[in-house]
């Protein structure tokens, strides 16, 4: 347990620090498809989004959103005959279910 409270407790272990495996010559520059496979291990490259990519992210995610407002506002209003029908239906029955 740490001495003090507002110091963090220091790891008990070191961790291992492994060098990247350069046998199979599959080293810098990374390949074009943004990953390689190096004894069943797999490299994952990450950079920053830059402006254009940040609108098109953006772009995508509005598209998505507008689909979905237009299916649920579609879904709903196709609700709207069919409750209409139903009351006709309904009116028409009891009219005739009193005779």
């Amino acid at each position: 347990m740490a001495q003090k409270r507002d110091e963090p407790e220091r790891p008990r272990v070191e961790p291992e620090i492994l060098p990247p495996d350069r046998s199979r010559g599959q080293g810098w520059p990374p390949p074009p498809h943004g990953y390689s496979q190096a004894r069943g291990t797999h490299r994952l490259y990450v950079t920053r989004i830059g402006p254009l990519g940040f609108a098109l992210l953006t772009l995508a995610i509005g598209l998505f959103a507008a689909v979905f407002l237009l299916i649920l506002i579609g879904t709903a209003l196709i609700w709207i005959p069919v409750a209409a029908a139903l009351v006709v239906i309904a009116a028409i029955v009891r009219f005739f279910g009193r005779r």
